[in-house]
């Protein structure tokens, strides 16, 4: 990462940033904008009025968290696009971990990040398809930095913000830049080593391997030992059936 002893982190060359006062969310800036971009871009708005995380559901964004998301115009199928998350994971736990003592983090499969037992951030992936390939990948990322959303009631991992893990607030532009800079950072691993090393940094910090969970999907549950994420990103649990190879569930422990 690119740091200036009078400035701070950098913003990472060739990477675009906009900033919106207000917007409906971030996702839905992005696919507006998604035919116009020329680099990867990403937008943050200080303001969601209509945020979205998951399968559809909202996204509670109070003011000081971050709501952001980076637009991608990849060359990759979308089975390649999809294991972005992963890498957005990865990226995520470490901008965290300049911030928070990592051992206080852990990353749950698919797609958030865990504080001290309680969800601090989570990722959504979008995109549109042209034939065999991705016309453009979105990468959305909300992160409670400063305030936990008071009415996400009854979440099995509730809400936990960074503010009050650690005492103090972080920015969201300061705390983009980290972000920003170390995703880039994930790209270049990707393109040397592959999908295998980003696939071990992320089991190196998941949430309960080794250890028995729960995973939910719209027709089954599967109870058995987290044993790890396959190179197409599903998840491996090892039951009473044998292994069990699952690509979309909700996880519950």
């Amino acid at each position: 990462m690119l740091t200036n002893e009078n400035s701070g982190p950098r913003w990472p060359e060739g990477v675009d940033l906009v900033v919106l006062d207000e917007v409906d969310s971030t996702m839905n800036e992005a696919a507006r904008r998604a035919a116009s971009i020329r680099v990867p871009t990403w937008i943050m708005a200080k303001r969601q009025t209509a945020g979205r995380g998951r399968r559809g559901k909202a996204w509670v964004d109070p003011t000081g968290n971050l709501a952001s998301t980076l637009i991608l115009r990849p060359d990759l199928t979308p089975q390649d696009a999809s294991l972005r998350s992963f890498l957005a994971a990865v990226a995520l736990f470490e901008s965290l971990a300049l911030f928070i003592d990592r051992s206080r983090l852990a990353l749950k499969w698919p797609n958030d990040v865990l504080l001290d037992g309680g969800k601090v951030a989570g990722i959504l992936l979008e995109s549109s398809t042209k034939g065999e390939k991705v016309d453009w990948l979105s990468i959305g990322i909300g992160v409670n930095l400063a305030n936990v959303p008071e009415t996400v009631a009854d979440a099995a991992f509730p809400p936990v913000s960074v503010a009050g893990a650690i005492g103090k607030r972080i920015g969201r532009r300061d705390f983009l830049t980290v972000l920003a800079a170390n995703y880039v950072t994930q790209e270049s691993k990707l393109t040397y080593f592959g999908f295998e090393r980003i696939r071990e940094d992320w089991m190196r910090h998941a949430a309960r391997l080794g250890e028995v969970i729960t995973a939910k999907t719209a027709r089954e549950t599967y109870t058995g030992i987290f044993d790890s994420i396959d190179l197409d990103g599903n998840l491996v649990l090892i039951t009473g059936r044998g292994p069990q190879v699952i690509p979309a569930a909700d996880v519950y422990f």
